[in-house]
């Protein structure tokens, strides 16, 4: 059983689905594919497969970056959701589609994807408060919540400092314009799902959004043990003690913490 199953029981398929997708080296990874796996964690019924054509559809007759960003920002009309930018709707790449809206890195995947099943070159840029594009070709930065606008670094920076209201006083450089590839930007995309979820203390939302995030690279026993909350909001105890157990077993720098942790959450089924 993979780890996916063992920790989500609310939507152990889509979890699995999504753990099969992205369990292979980064460069393999049909982030899409993935992306739209991601959404079925809130929509179970989803077709990922007949949405991940759509993308191959988009893609098709664009020949260039022109191309790409008319069809997106031109023909379909994408933009930057500036109303109500906290809607988890705006993470899922079929929502987008439908509702023509979005954050900057669900329209940036979206670009990155059709660009990519039209032979062009695009690579997501993880820059710290706005997610980027950079076009290989062209040699310019994308800003795709702006409904594709070309930047150089220089308007680069100013983004930056504007959304993240850095000062001066931090240096701008390549640093902070790293690119990112499927594992990075899924990993991302969960983290923002994952603070709107807190916002609104939606546990069996998190659920799913935590199971995802524990088959990606780089997780932690803080994110298993939030998984374990996750279900003992919902009366789950023995599950979400169960998980800490397991992770207990693997991690012996956190071991202690961890099997505390499941103790207290045992006990409150007295």
């Amino acid at each position: 059983m993979s780890e996916a199953e063992e920790v989500c029981v609310r939507a152990p398929d889509v979890v699995a689905r999504f753990a099969d997708l992205v369990a292979r080296p980064e460069h393999e990874v049909d982030l899409g594919a993935a992306a739209m796996a991601l959404a079925a964690g809130a929509y179970p019924d989803l077709d990922v497969a007949a949405r991940t054509r759509d993308l191959e559809r988009l893609a098709d007759g664009v020949k260039d970056l022109d191309g790409l960003l008319g069809r997106l920002f031109g023909e379909l009309g994408l933009r930057g959701d500036t109303e109500r930018y906290h809607d988890p709707d705006n993470s899922f790449l079929h929502r987008v589609l439908e509702r023509r809206l979005g954050v900057p890195i669900s329209l940036s995947v979206l670009t990155i994807e059709v660009g990519r099943r039209a032979g062009l070159t695009v690579h997501g840029i993880g820059m710290p408060g706005h997610f980027l594009i950079w076009a290989d070709d062209e040699q310019v930065y994308l800003d795709a919540f702006a409904g594709g606008a070309v930047l150089d670094e220089a308007g680069a920076e100013l983004l930056f400092r504007s959304s993240t209201r850095a000062g001066s006083g931090i240096a701008f450089g390549p640093a902070l314009l790293p690119r990112v590839g499927a594992h990075g930007i899924l990993t991302r995309m969960l983290a923002n799902l994952r603070a709107v979820y807190r916002a609104t203390a939606s546990a069996p939302d998190l659920e799913w959004v935590l199971g995802m995030r524990l088959v990606l690279p780089g997780a932690t026993s803080i994110d298993v043990a939030e998984l374990g909350e996750a279900l003992a909001a919902q009366g789950r105890y023995v599950e979400g003690a169960a998980v800490l157990e397991r992770r207990a077993a693997v991690d012996p720098r956190d071991a202690d913490q961890l099997e505390g942790a499941a103790r207290l959450l045992r006990s409150r089924l007295n």
